[in-house]
């Protein structure tokens, strides 16, 4: 594995670490972004469940979206996800960047997602 690879292992491994032990049973809203698209889950680490998750794969956001790997992009995944995550009774979740920094279109992202409703 390349130098930059493990240390982005070692980045997202830390933040997860730290997630969990702040966590006080809240789900988790993940973010793993590429180069091409964005994409977020609401996952309950206690059962192993996802409960609500967005994409910009999504036919209805594809449609609408010039291209999937922009902050207008994670600004209307963000929506989506606080949209769906409430409606599965869920308001307070907390927030696993996965290693990426807060920056861009994760903070754009997180941004969205607490104007839709969601509390971290």
């Amino acid at each position: 594995m390349s130098r930059k690879l493990e240390m982005l292992d070692k980045r997202r491994a830390r933040v997860r670490r730290a997630i969990r032990a702040a966590a006080n049973g809240r789900p988790r809203l993940s973010v793993f972004r590429s180069s091409k698209q964005i994409y977020v889950q609401v996952i309950d680490d206690a059962t192993g469940r996802t409960l609500a998750a967005a994409s910009t794969l999504e036919k209805d956001l594809r449609s609408r979206l010039k291209t999937g790997a922009d902050k207008a992009a994670a600004v209307e995944v963000g929506k989506l996800v606080a949209e769906r995550a409430v409606q599965a009774g869920v308001t307070q979740v907390i927030f696993d960047r996965s290693g990426y920094l807060f920056h861009g279109r994760v903070k754009a992202l997180a941004d969205a997602a607490r104007e839709g409703g969601l509390d971290f």
